[in-house]
């Protein structure tokens, strides 16, 4: 079975809560378009730049997995956790994560997106 690195498992992490913090910011972009704030126009701005920002990230994220030949699948869920089965280089390995700690990975990248996007 391959050893991965941890940078490995941080690529790995970033492919599994991109794609949720992209869901969540579309959502939001959406029900501050239908909202009644009367100036919108900033709040659209600044989540569409921050989309942007992640939907870029998850291109490069995405790249690499494919670069190191690992892909992902989503196993199983409950309403604690989450199963995520990892196919490194052909080997399986499978990752359970409890669901407060992935929507406190997800709330933390969206706040990065939000309020740093031009950083790394």
């Amino acid at each position: 079975m391959p050893h991965l690195q941890p940078e490995g498992y941080e690529l790995i992490e970033r492919a599994l809560f991109l794609p949720m913090v992209i869901t969540i910011l579309n959502r939001d972009l959406n029900g501050i378009e239908k909202s009644t704030l009367k100036l919108k126009h900033p709040y659209i701005q600044l989540i569409n730049e921050s989309l942007k920002i992640a939907q870029k990230d998850l291109i490069e994220v995405r790249k690499e997995l494919r670069k190191n030949k690992i892909a992902i699948h989503e196993a199983e869920r409950d309403e604690a956790f989450t199963l995520y089965l990892f196919v490194i280089d052909g080997y399986e390995e499978k990752h359970r994560y409890f669901n407060p700690r992935i929507r406190e990975q997800v709330s933390s990248l969206l706040t990065f997106y939000l309020f740093a996007p031009d950083a790394p």
